[in-house]
């Protein structure tokens, strides 16, 4: 198994060192030392697009509350690296203000979850009508 492994590797370990020689590894490592805005964005978009899937395909209520906070981590990306690009600390302030409210939707969503789950003994989302008329 591990001969497996090593093999299947080992292109990319070839590659590696091949460019630590020619010096192509030196810039890689440089730019990812010092990331631009683009590569925050974009991270940011995949993180925002895995949650929001997470919310609309998803029937357990516990994996959406995680995509909500998938959501919320994105949009921190985004506004502590627009503060950095900016040189301001107003994104970085939001981004503060973002978690705790994200903590405190985190905490009292949990306690109404829990609550249900006591009374019905299911988190599926789609039998979760006990505040229906």
């Amino acid at each position: 198994m591990q001969f497996l492994v090593f093999t299947f590797f080992m292109p990319g370990l070839a590659l590696l060192f091949q460019e630590a020689t020619e010096g192509r590894f030196a810039v890689a490592w440089q730019k990812a030392q010092h990331p631009d805005l683009s590569k925050f964005l974009i991270i940011g978009a995949l993180l925002f697009i895995i949650g929001v899937a997470g919310v609309l395909t998803r029937r357990n209520i516990i994996v959406i509350f995680m995509s909500i906070e998938l959501i919320l981590n994105a949009v921190n990306i985004n506004l502590i690296a627009f503060s950095a690009q900016l040189h301001n600390v107003v994104g970085q302030v939001f981004a503060i203000f973002v978690i705790a409210v994200a903590a405190a939707e985190a905490a009292v969503g949990l306690g109404i979850i829990l609550a249900f789950y006591r009374n019905k003994e299911t988190v599926n989302i789609d039998e979760m009508n006990l505040m229906r008329w």
